[in-house]
């Protein structure tokens, strides 16, 4: 093996659950220091040719709740030399994991004037926001919270459990939506984040409209779901969130 690269620790898979044929859950203990819920950091692997392959993912878990302990949502790309390999991984084998975690997608970074938080992911980004829920401290200000799960499929529609769990400590502030957009189930939205909000399909379910004075909404996930996600957004009266420029939505690109 070559020598490892300095960004990267040794960590070691300490469970993983299958939700569905390429797509699953990796614990793996690794000392990476701490970070806030929402953050993210590269997991990587060496290839025969000693190449290593590096790649972001969030974690879904909070350092509060686990420590070292972290919890990643990955979906294979057939296409993909990463993720095929992390899908092939078993309990007890090294993975490496980043030194250093990144992303502006936390608690910390919610404006003041913020009383309602809308979360709009779509496929394994939802990770990011179910690390931001576990740590509940940290959004007792907040009056509502809209946790928006986009999917192709309902076997992708993961975590509902957790999810479940996390409904009943908020209580009434907060509210889940699935949205399935090949299939038609019960209880899901059926279609695309952008549409539902211009539409207004998204605030109905909510009994919620989404207003510049109260809300803040952070997108995670496809990029051309942010992208267009953002223009309805901004039809509806919001700004892009800047540090020098403070507005009502941010986002962060899943790939």
């Amino acid at each position: 093996m070559e020598q490892v690269p300095r960004d990267l620790v040794l960590g070691q898979v300490v469970d993983k659950v299958d939700w569905k044929p390429g797509l699953f859950s990796l614990f793996v203990k690794a000392d990476i220091g701490s970070y806030q819920a929402g953050q993210f950091t590269k997991l990587a692997l060496q290839e025969e040719d000693g190449h290593w392959l590096k790649r972001a993912y969030s974690m879904v878990s909070s350092f509060k709740s686990s420590g070292h302990e972290l919890e990643f949502l990955v979906v294979t790309d057939p296409t993909g030399r990463l993720s095929p390999m992390l899908e092939a991984l078993n309990v007890g084998d090294d993975l490496y994991v980043g030194q250093t975690v990144s992303g502006f997608m936390t608690a910390d970074e919610l404006p003041d004037y913020a009383k309602e938080l809308w979360l709009l992911s779509t496929g394994t980004a939802v990770g990011a926001f179910l690390s931001l829920l576990r740590e509940p401290e940290k959004l007792n200000h907040l009056d509502r919270i809209v946790l928006v799960h986009a999917v192709r499929y309902e076997g992708d529609l993961v975590y509902q459990d957790l999810i479940k769990s996390m409904a009943e400590h908020y209580g009434e502030k907060f509210a889940y939506v699935p949205i399935v957009s090949r299939e038609s189930i019960n209880g899901a939205l059926q279609g695309r984040i952008p549409t539902l909000l211009l539409d207004g399909q998204l605030q109905q379910r909510v009994g919620l409209q989404v207003e510049p004075n109260r809300s803040f909404v952070y997108l995670c996930g496809n990029p051309n779901m942010i992208h267009d996600a953002s223009d309805a957004l901004k039809e509806l009266g919001l700004t892009k969130h800047l540090r020098r420029k403070p507005g009502h939505f941010a986002s962060e690109n899943y790939w």
